[in-house]
C-alpha cells in the first residue's frame, strides 16, 4: 500500500455544483439525473456548502408514503439551498494524502469532502472513493 498516495488520485475530478441562488428543485434534479449523493453548493467560484441526498430525504416524504408528491413539491419550494446546506464545510487539498482524509471520515461525521486547491474547487472525495481504493489494494 502507498503511504503517501494524494487523493487527488481517488477523487472525483470537476464535480457537479449547484449555486446557492438556484432552488432544492435544481438540487434534487441535479442529484437524481447524476446518480450522486452529495453535491458542493457554490457562491461564485467558492465553495459555501454542500448538500446531499440524506438532506433532501430529511426534508421530504420520499418513499415513505404514496401520493405524496404536492407534499413534498410544497416543501422544496419553502425552503432555499442555503437553508439546508451543511455550513462552514471541511475541505482538504489534492495532495493531501489518502490516509489523511481516511482518518477525518473515521473521527468525523463527513461522508464526502471537496477538495480545494488555491481557493477554487477541483474534486470531491467520498467514503465510497477510500473504499474502492483500500479494495484495489488486496
Amino acid at each position: 500500500m502507498k503511504k503517501r498516495e494524494p487523493v487527488r488520485h481517488i477523487m472525483s475530478s470537476d464535480p457537479y455544483t449547484i449555486a446557492e441562488t438556484e432552488t432544492l428543485h435544481d438540487a434534487v434534479h441535479l442529484i437524481r439525473k447524476h446518480k450522486i449523493r452529495h453535491l458542493p453548493v457554490v457562491n461564485g467560484k467558492e465553495i459555501s456548502g454542500i448538500i446531499s441526498s440524506s438532506d433532501i430525504n430529511r426534508l421530504t416524504f420520499g418513499k415513505l408514503f404514496d401520493n405524496q408528491d404536492g407534499a413534498d413539491e410544497a416543501v422544496l419550494e419553502m425552503l432555499s439551498i442555503p437553508q439546508v446546506m451543511s455550513k462552514n464545510v471541511k475541505t482538504v487539498a489534492p495532495d493531501d494524502t489518502i490516509k489523511e482524509v481516511a482518518e477525518i471520515f473515521a473521527t468525523k461525521d463527513f461522508h464526502s469532502l471537496p477538495v480545494v486547491e488555491d481557493g477554487k474547487l477541483v474534486g470531491i472525495v467520498t467514503t465510497t472513493d477510500i473504499i474502492k481504493y483500500l479494495l484495489d489494494q488486496y
